[in-house]
């Protein structure tokens, strides 16, 4: 028997109401998507596809993948995709669905922004029901046009740094001539420029008629207040600099990072900054981005650690060596959210700031946040007393540079110890004490207990003092600030533990539902032979199983792309993903359904023939009416326990 194919499931509202529902609140026009638009797009969209832009993902065996978790801080793996059933679980901390609710989770995207972001992106086209009017310029997406905005605005300096005007021969002559990088580099990264006075990217995007919010916020023009936007309201933010585009991780370009040139117009309100990054927006939070992610995040494997630089043009520089996993943060110190997102794809990272105080100091403060993401760190260094940065030591000496820096790196106890007491060999004991102090304080952001003893061998080794003694002054910090000090204060608590389903109420239930999930012939048939007062509605196994049967048997059901339909609670939600991430071994799926179906007969019928038996011992000999009756009844409920059914299934 054929087994009807089973259609990609949604754990993401489908219908008509919903989608209106979920619509923003201050929208005037809601475009409703058709349901079998819907269908079609998850049926041609790989899930793989769209959660790989976020999770880096390992083969785990047939279509299935895995990866850290992007909802909750975890090291080892719990995060599940199945590439054929179209969903994803992370057993962790219980998050589960399918391309839309991923997308939704992670973009913070209402539900049709996600279904047109997905669209848009592996170009589906979408149909929307009659009078809804699809997206317009007035219900679309506020993120969506700053992104559409700054897709336009990255072409248009990139022609800017590529026209055959005296402005853009001085930004080329200064691209490879000045900084050395090469023309096909800037290509590849899309560098623009910004020309010191020009209207053209304000043209550009009235012409294209964006709401006047989106041009507000994009944070590439100065504003006024009230003001009518027109060409000459838009005062550009950018003028006479050279135009880094910055990406976030899945690629998309959110903001600018612009360079001081010589053409940068003294009446510039940031004429003297070096360095100018785009302001915060709805696309943009500096604190949340790395520099070049997107693109190092592909290369990061064991043996190929992320290396972590202080600016944009030297990870560029790594880039144009071969060193493509160099990454850096926005503009500003490193942050919590910036490792976090780092060890979503990588464990590893090396850190590699300029030599200068400045940047040894910046390194010091990102390595108790590294300890706390649960990141491996080590430190590059060059040799002896030299010191140069990393865009002029790989601009001089290349790729093999990096290796000469590898051979001299430090762990990150060692970086520290170094770092806080250069000389501790000749330094008295009242140095090393306060250095171990301030070392313990380091240590303690490490939430696993083998990596801080193994820390506080290597304090010991550098400082020359006993282990024992160390080890003394651990525990009597410790017990001054309380037992919990040295806990990882950012470690996300492991979900509680729900109470077990009681098995004999539940397990027939549930696995009658899994065989409905993975087999739509069992689910037709079960609908059709199965009474529901069969079933125990007090536990979510049975409830869900009820109303899945009465659905298909009262309406139009289409397959499990209308599962989402009928989901009410999250418990629901994550008791479907887990069930269709289950597997069996079983080749007779009829005569396990007949098992479950005659299992479910036997429970209801047992209780009633046990209460007739009560009856009738208690009423004794009497041959009366209802004495007799219930003898009938117990002989006609013993003959059907006798003859248990057997699901038959449609042809």
């Amino acid at each position: 028997m054929a087994e009807n194919p089973v259609a990609l499931p949604s754990l993401a509202f489908t219908s008509i109401e919903a989608q209106s529902a979920l619509a923003s609140p201050t929208t005037s026009a809601v475009p409703v998507i058709k349901a079998n638009s819907l269908r079609d797009l998850k049926n041609r969209v790989n899930i793989h596809d769209v959660v790989g832009r976020v999770v880096t993902l390992r083969k785990a065996g047939g279509a299935r993948f895995k990866g850290l978790c992007p909802f909750h801080s975890e090291k080892t793996p719990s995060f599940n995709v199945s590439a054929d059933k179209g969903y994803y679980k992370c057993f962790g901390c219980g998050k589960a669905g399918d391309i839309i609710n991923f997308v939704m989770e992670t973009e913070g995207l209402q539900f049709t922004e996600s279904v047109e972001a997905i669209a848009q992106r592996f170009a589906v086209t979408l149909e929307y029901e009659e009078g809804s009017g699809g997206p317009t310029r007035e219900t679309r997406s506020l993120r969506q046009e700053i992104f559409d905005i700054h897709d336009l605005a990255a072409d248009y300096y990139r022609q800017c740094f590529l026209a055959q005007t005296p402005h853009g021969e001085f930004i080329r002559n200064y691209w490879t001539k000045n900084r050395r990088f090469t023309a096909e580099l800037g290509e590849d990264f899309k560098i623009g420029f910004a020309p010191p006075e020009d209207s053209g990217l304000a043209a550009t995007l009235l012409k294209k008629e964006f709401t006047e919010d989106a041009l507000r916020q994009c944070g590439l023009f100065f504003t006024r207040d009230g003001a009518v936007l027109t060409i000459g309201s838009l005062r550009p933010r950018f003028r006479g600099r050279l135009m880094i585009p910055i990406r976030d991780h899945q690629g998309r370009v959110v903001a600018f990072t612009a360079r001081q040139l010589e053409l940068t117009p003294q009446d510039d309100p940031a004429r003297e900054a070096k360095y100018v990054n785009s302001p915060e927006t709805p696309i943009f939070i500096k604190s949340n981005l790395l520099f070049n992610l997107d693109r190092a995040r592909t290369h990061a494997t064991d043996g190929h650690p992320f290396v972590l630089v202080e600016g944009q043009l030297d990870a560029l520089r790594c880039w144009s060596v071969g060193l493509k996993t160099a990454i850096a943060p926005q503009g500003t110190s490193i942050t919590e959210g910036q490792l976090a997102l780092l060890r979503r794809y990588h464990p590893q990272v090396e850190c590699f700031f300029d030599s200068d105080s400045a940047g040894q100091k910046a390194a010091l403060r990102f390595l108790p946040m590294a300890l706390k993401s649960g990141l491996e760190v080590r430190f590059l260094m060059l040799a002896g007393a030299e010191k140069m940065d990393p865009d002029l030591l790989f601009l001089e000496r290349g790729l093999a540079a990096y290796e000469e820096v590898r051979k001299n790196s430090l762990s990150a106890m060692e970086f520290a110890c170094r770092s806080i007491l250069p000389n501790a060999a000749t330094a008295p004991a009242e140095q090393k004490s306060r250095a171990a102090t301030a070392l313990f304080e380091i240590i303690g952001q490490s939430d696993s207990d083998v990596t801080r003893m193994a820390f506080l061998g290597e304090i010991a080794l550098y400082l020359r003092v006993p282990l024992g003694s160390l080890e003394r002054d651990l525990r009597a910090l410790t017990d001054r600030r309380g037992s919990g000090r040295f806990a990882n204060p950012n470690a996300v608590p492991a979900p509680a533990p729900k109470p077990a389903l009681k098995a004999a109420n539940s397990a027939t239930e549930s696995h009658l539902l899994f065989l409905c999930l993975h087999h739509e012939s069992i689910l037709r048939a079960l609908a059709t032979q199965l009474p529901h007062e069969w079933i125990d509605q007090s536990h979510t196994p049975g409830s869900l199983l009820n109303r899945l049967l009465a659905e298909v048997s009262h309406n139009d059901w289409a397959g499990n792309s209308q599962i989402d339909q009928i989901l009410e609670t999250e418990e629901e939600k994550s008791l479907v993903a887990n069930l269709l991430f289950e597997t069996s071994d079983e080749e007779d799926l009829a005569k396990m359904a007949s098992e479950g179906l005659r299992s479910l007969h036997r429970r209801f019928l047992e209780p009633r023939v046990r209460q007739i038996e009560l009856e009738i011992a208690t009423k004794g000999t009497d041959l009366d009416t209802d004495f007799s009756s219930l003898l009938k009844q117990r002989s006609d409920l013993t003959r059907q326990l006798l003859n248990p059914p057997k699901l038959v299934l449609g042809s």
